[in-house]
């Protein structure tokens, strides 16, 4: 019954923000991902690091685990709700919510 409301809730805040023409991803409190090539990633809305080395980086994002895999990965910059990452990115993938660590 919980995750019904929560499908409700999610359906009505797209609507809003479909007539209001705002941006989906800010009303529906969703992370987005800007890509440059296969060397910077940029990350906004994400809820923290879950684990950093230079082949993987976990980042937590409000609909689950991110995780971006390659060589050379490092943070460049981090803020409350942004991160920037750069190397050279093989893959980005999201955990599924059973799976994450």
């Amino acid at each position: 019954m919980k995750e019904g409301k929560q499908a409700k809730r999610a359906r009505l805040r797209a609507k809003v923000a479909d007539f209001f023409e705002l941006p989906s991803e800010i009303v529906l409190d969703l992370p987005r991902l800007v890509l440059t090539g296969k060397q910077r990633l940029l990350i906004e809305n994400h809820r923290g690091i879950k684990e950093y080395a230079k082949a993987l980086i976990r980042l937590s994002t409000p609909v689950g685990t991110l995780r971006i895999s390659g060589q050379d990965l490092e943070i460049l910059a981090i803020a409350q709700e942004q991160v920037e990452i750069e190397g050279r990115i093989d893959q980005i993938e999201w955990e599924e919510r059973g799976e994450e660590q």
